[in-house]
């Protein structure tokens, strides 16, 4: 994929899938607006490998379920670049426990993290967007999104949402050049899956016809060819990236 003189946004850019991704783009020569929530030693490693890519990084500290921050984030990105043509909503955190053991707080908190940062970031680029008559926006939702998961009520809650807002945006930009699709990855090797346990990690392994866990790079890969121009006349839909879990 080709992205020289594109602007991307990526939520949760730090690492894993984000990380992934940010390199992906810079590797087709976007410049990349990397937001991240809270480690900023990771965003600026992170920052510091897109530049070696040949591309340009900005990183930017911002909470996504914040509006005044999501605004804040796109403004950052257009006096730095000028446009935004690509915004990849990635950000995301887990809660994880059974409905009878679940706090309205853990609830809560990954709903607006994983549901409305999406929204709230959405909002903010589209008006853009349409100005530009270009747009690419591609959201992460998960295979608990399609399928739930025991443990995971608030999770699946968030992810099954960001489906349901891809397609609905997706009509609403459509006429103007702006297309809204989402990637839901299956079990991928990161930071969150590292932490199963054995007997957890089996049982996933179990449930994947392809016999393995994926990688960022896979997810990464995905997400920009939705970004790229090669996918103008695909919107609206989501692609599992999960080898074979959500057949």
């Amino acid at each position: 994929m080709r992205f020289e003189g594109r602007t991307a946004i990526v939520t949760g850019g730090s690492r894993g899938i984000g990380r992934a991704v940010c390199l992906e783009l810079a590797r087709g020569g976007a410049n990349v607006v990397l937001c991240y929530a809270g480690n900023e030693t990771a965003a600026l490693e992170t920052a510091r490998s897109v530049e070696e890519l040949g591309a340009k990084a900005l990183t930017v500290r911002c909470d996504v379920s914040d509006a005044a921050q999501a605004d804040a984030l796109v403004k950052a990105a257009v006096e730095a670049f000028d446009r935004v043509d690509i915004l990849v909503n990635n950000a995301g955190i887990t809660r994880d426990n059974l409905l009878l053991r679940m706090s309205e707080a853990d609830f809560d908190a990954v709903i607006s993290a994983n549901l409305k940062g999406t929204f709230l970031c959405m909002k903010a680029v589209s008006r853009l967007m349409l100005k530009q008559r270009y747009g690419r926006i591609v959201n992460l939702s998960s295979v608990v999104g399609l399928r739930g998961n025991a443990g995971q009520v608030n999770y699946a809650a968030s992810k099954a949402g960001v489906v349901g807002m891809t397609k609905s945006l997706a009509k609403e930009l459509a006429a103007r050049g702006v297309t809204v699709n989402a990637v839901a990855p299956g079990f991928i090797e990161t930071d969150m899956t590292a932490a199963l346990t054995e007997q957890a990690r089996a049982a996933a392994l179990g449930s994947i016809p392809m016999g393995r866990l994926g990688t960022a790079e896979d997810v990464a890969k995905a997400v920009a060819f939705l970004a790229g121009d090669s996918a103008a006349y695909i919107t609206g839909q989501v692609l599992a990236v999960d080898g074979g879990m959500a057949m």
